[in-house]
């Protein structure tokens, strides 16, 4: 079955990085341990940072402003009334009841 058809093994991922030195993270690695250990750094709360961060990046969500509304209310009622207005012309158009003929 093989000759006639051309069977292939799916490709495997192979990611390289391009630009990664082990060698450098390493190094920032044990230099992070070691002042953390003798208490140079201070921990960072980045959850204060990282709350609004992406509430400042999306347009549609500024435009909206602080109101958290569902975004789609005034689209089903628009949805609804064009669905009546179409019940009540067909109901009129089946009936043999013409609106102004």
């Amino acid at each position: 079955m093989g000759i006639f058809f051309n069977i292939r093994k799916p490709r495997k991922f192979e990611h390289k990085p391009i630009y990664f030195d082990p060698d450098k993270e390493a190094l920032q690695q044990r230099v992070e341990k070691v002042k953390r250990e003798l208490g140079m750094t201070e921990e960072k709360d980045y959850r204060n940072e990282i709350k609004g961060a992406f509430l400042e990046q999306t347009k549609h969500v500024r435009r909206r402003g602080t109101s958290f509304e569902r975004p789609g209310n005034d689209r089903n009622i628009k949805l609804a009334v064009a669905m009546v207005c179409l019940i009540i012309l067909f109901w009129f158009l089946l009936t043999g009841i013409g609106l102004l003929f």
